[in-house]
């Protein structure tokens, strides 16, 4: 520190919004943002360019930062060889794609956080992930990889030119891929569930072995083929991974919302950081697998989740912060884990013995010493072990998770990413609509109008285009196509939760932004960054459902739903033409497109259009809505017109009242049947689909 109190290292990360960019404003590398200073700093300079991108919440990238990045003889490594770059891959996906490609081509693996090495014009050219401060785990020390990349670039200098081009050209492929007129069958999905099968953990749900991450697309994907064909072997994919995960300790068991992933194959030990879109996609999982099943377990999960976001995730101007960190006071899950006696101190001895015995809490520990709380014995087991009545069991563990919730609550906490991004709103806004509605969560619905709201007045630039990022009060950032694809999703569903046209207005103009700045007219499918976005190295297109939908994953999707709300087949095309580029790759690699191939599943199933007439302050309308929304109706849309009102969708076109009741009109394939005034008649067109 200087006298003045200001740190003595500040670098130009310190005029950032980024809160992972900002943790490192006050290293003594001499860092820059990604942006043309740097470049042209490095072109100018001859240099090559150290780029490390990493996330707030990254518990290895804070450990780098620590080793390396804090010192002062490293940093003076870096300075004098390298142009340093620093990337928030929150803020900048299409970096991160680009260069994650790379590193994965060049090592066969990948992860966070990245470090690259680029040729001063940005092409890559040698890269890994973390690297200790001394060699070990079988690698070289970080400061031995800065001396060998530096002496290699100056000594060999036109064999890494060559090399970063050839690699430049392998990750540019994408973006080249053409359609071929590739038939599309249900064939498709077919072989993918049959190889989903092989890879299911049959003892633990999930997919592989551990690390397990939650794979909430897949599970979706399950779901749907279920519908498809009734075989219980696809749903017990969807349900016995649903049911492990949540007795786990990936789980809060305590505050709710889910942790990034289990590091072992039994979903006891996380990595504790919490991602919005791990918690959207989830919400949306378990309360499809209510719809499906009924159980209370699912619908527990979902409203303790809605709980999480609500109370932790939720900025009060309205969106939703991204993620909370793993970490707190330096040590990863603190806040989370308990020890027997912390237990028993709050509980009580009683208490603590039927809470240590539901959720596995002994004297040892399960993890440094203190137990992640975790499902061992369902409450039927207990009470039988205990004597006591279920009920009685049921209602003193709930009142336990109470009391350890408000003693946790006085802890530090996690640090929290408070950026709010477009897409992961996007996926949060359809999670909560959806949830809003089946469940009815009032304050869900309006949290995700609120943020729909805040998005389109806060995060749009004057020519319509959005932003991709909003932090203390700058929006930043040109978004990208999974930007715009997961905001149209969101609005649709709000549309079909609220029947606000307004909802569906803003959806239609966005789609039409999305399709003139990032469509491939000529090959099909859409590129990750716009035309008015920056030239890079390569212009991708992404298609890889990873932890988060793919651009053009969401894209069809939303394409779809548009065309049957709105009749116009101009977007069922354009879906196709995605489904095209992916068809061979989806039936081989179901882990890969889960969301991908749940909208080929809607592409290729037999549509179904519900559309209601009846004033929504009606009991009776209120109950045809409600007896839509129990069902699990993935390819579904639904529509409502007030009576005598105006209403721009041909799918409501000429509906009336019958006899002066609200009506609901199912038609399916392109023909409808008659409408039905009655709930029980109209579950059971909904149920024949």
């Amino acid at each position: 520190m200087t006298d003045s109190g200001i740190p003595a290292h500040t670098n130009r990360l310190t005029y950032e919004t980024s809160p992972y960019l900002l943790q490192h404003a006050h290293n003594p590398v001499d860092w820059y943002p990604w942006g043309e200073e740097g470049l042209t700093i490095a072109q100018a300079a001859d240099k090559p360019i150290f780029l490390s991108i990493g996330y707030s919440a990254c518990h290895w990238c804070h450990v780098m930062e620590r080793e390396s990045f804090e010192n002062e003889q490293t940093a003076a490594l870096m300075n004098d060889h390298f142009i340093n770059i620093k990337v928030d891959r929150e803020e900048r996906p299409d970096l991160d794609a680009i260069y994650m490609e790379a590193v994965q081509a060049m090592t066969g693996s990948g992860g966070w956080p990245m470090s690259v090495f680029l040729t001063p014009t940005g092409q890559p050219f040698y890269g890994g992930t973390y690297y200790p401060p001394q060699p070990r785990y079988g690698m070289p020390s970080f400061p031995q990889i800065l001396l060998a990349v530096s002496e290699a670039y100056k000594s060999r200098r036109d064999d890494i030119e060559n090399q970063a081009q050839r690699l430049t050209q392998a990750i540019g492929r994408s973006g080249s891929l053409s359609t071929g007129g590739t038939e599309l069958g249900t064939e498709i999905l077919s072989e993918a569930t049959d190889k989903l099968l092989q890879y299911f953990d049959e003892q633990y749900g999930g997919f592989g072995d551990q690390p397990k991450f939650p794979q909430p697309m897949t599970i979706e994907f399950a779901m749907s083929q279920y519908r498809r064909s009734r075989a219980p072997d696809v749903l017990r994919i969807a349900e016995h991974t649903l049911q492990q995960m949540a007795a786990g300790g990936i789980y809060d068991q305590i505050g709710g919302g889910f942790h990034r992933y289990s590091v072992d194959r039994i979903w006891l030990a996380p990595h504790f950081e919490k991602m919005l879109y791990d918690n959207s996609q989830l919400l949306r999982a378990y309360l499809h697998a209510w719809q499906i099943s009924g159980r209370t377990q699912y619908h527990r999960i979902v409203e303790e989740t809605v709980d999480y976001v609500l109370r932790e995730m939720t900025a009060p101007e309205g969106g939703f912060y991204s993620t909370q960190d793993a970490d707190s006071e330096g040590e990863e899950g603190k806040f989370f884990v308990w020890t027997a006696d912390e237990i028993r101190m709050i509980l009580g001895e009683e208490d603590a013995d039927l809470l240590g015995r539901t959720y596995g809490v002994t004297a040892m520990g399960n993890f440094e010493g203190k137990t992640i709380l975790h499902v061992t014995r369902a409450a039927a087991d207990v009470a039988q072990q205990t004597k006591l009545p279920v009920d009685t069991v049921e209602e003193r563990l709930a009142a336990a998770r109470r009391q350890l919730f408000i003693a946790r609550e006085k802890r530090v906490k996690p640090g929290r990413d408070e950026k709010i991004l477009s897409e992961w709103n996007g996926l949060m806004i359809h999670a909560l609509a959806e949830v809003g509605v089946v469940l009815g969560r009032q304050d869900a619905l309006e949290a995700a109008k609120k943020s729909a709201a805040f998005i389109l007045a806060e995060m749009s630039q004057d020519n319509g285009f959005l932003f991709r990022s909003y932090k203390d009060g700058r929006a930043r950032l040109n978004a990208y196509l999974e930007d715009y694809a997961a905001l149209i999703r969101g609005l649709i569903a709000l549309y079909e939760s609220t029947f606000e046209l307004r909802w569906l207005g803003e959806a239609i103009r966005l789609t039409k932004v999305m399709q003139s700045q990032f469509e491939d007219e000529q090959r099909g499918g859409f590129y990750q960054t716009g035309i008015a976005h920056e030239q890079l190295v390569v212009r991708r297109k992404d298609f890889i459902d990873n932890a988060i939908p793919s651009g053009n994953s969401m894209a069809a999707e939303s394409l779809l739903r548009l065309a049957k709300l709105t009749g116009n087949d101009d977007y069922r095309h354009q879906a196709a033409r995605i489904f095209q580029l992916m068809a061979a790759a989806m039936a081989q690699q179901p882990t890969g497109f889960g969301r991908m191939l749940t909208a080929l599943d809607d592409f290729l199933a037999p549509s179904q259009e519900v559309a209601i007439v009846g004033s929504l302050d009606d009991p009776r309308t209120q109950a045809l809505l409600q007896e839509a929304r129990r069902h699990y109706l993935p390819h579904t849309v639904l529509a409502l017109k007030e009576p005598d009102s105006e209403n721009p969708l041909p799918l409501l076109e000429g509906r009336t009242l019958v006899d002066g009741q609200p009506a609901a009109y199912v038609c399916e394939n392109y023909a409808c049947q008659l409408p039905v005034t009655e709930t029980d008649a109209f579950g059971q067109l909904l149920a024949s689909a």
